[in-house]
């Protein structure tokens, strides 16, 4: 089951049943409203998304509510190409680099990762952690495991933590 949010115009949010931070980025109270275009959109690209496809996420008009960092990295997570994965410490990397920065903390964007209000779309799922492990993705680890799997990712050097804050 999924969750789409929307500001009337743009996606601004994708949540899947139970994950955490549900709903966080929304002010005020949600309410059900069919016939939006961009859920049509949204539901669209779903649909070939999960065909197989693989849709740009450029096709559609998002609107993920959160401050310059939250927005920068989330902008990383949109470069991750289909089926590939990167680690939370690579994109830190990259972030302070592009911010003529001498370093970032991994743990920060593991953060903004966590809270991407548009799941699946902004592909927060091709995260992992250091050495392989996923870890992380606040609609569970069966989930990331099933959506990378969708995409072609070589699983073979990922592992599941023992522990985790997403399990």
């Amino acid at each position: 089951m999924l969750t789409l949010a929307s500001d009337g115009g743009n996606l601004a949010g994708l949540w899947l049943e139970g994950q955490k931070y549900f709903g966080d980025t929304v002010s005020g109270n949600m309410e059900e409203r069919d016939g939006l275009p961009v859920f049509a959109a949204a539901k669209d690209w779903l649909d070939r998304y999960f065909a197989g496809g693989k849709p740009r996420i450029s096709e559609l008009p998002l609107a993920p509510v959160g401050g310059e960092f939250r927005q920068a990295v989330w902008r990383m997570l949109c470069e991750i190409p289909y089926g590939e994965v990167t680690t939370y410490g690579e994109i830190a990397r990259k972030i302070a680099m592009r911010g003529n920065k001498k370093g970032m903390s991994a743990q920060a964007v593991g953060g903004a990762v966590g809270h991407n209000p548009i799941s699946i779309i902004i592909p927060c799922h091709r995260v992992v952690g250091t050495g392989g492990s996923l870890t992380g993705y606040a609609g569970g680890i069966p989930a990331k495991i099933r959506l990378l799997e969708l995409e072609g990712a070589d699983l073979t050097r990922l592992f599941m933590p023992k522990k985790g804050t997403a399990l």
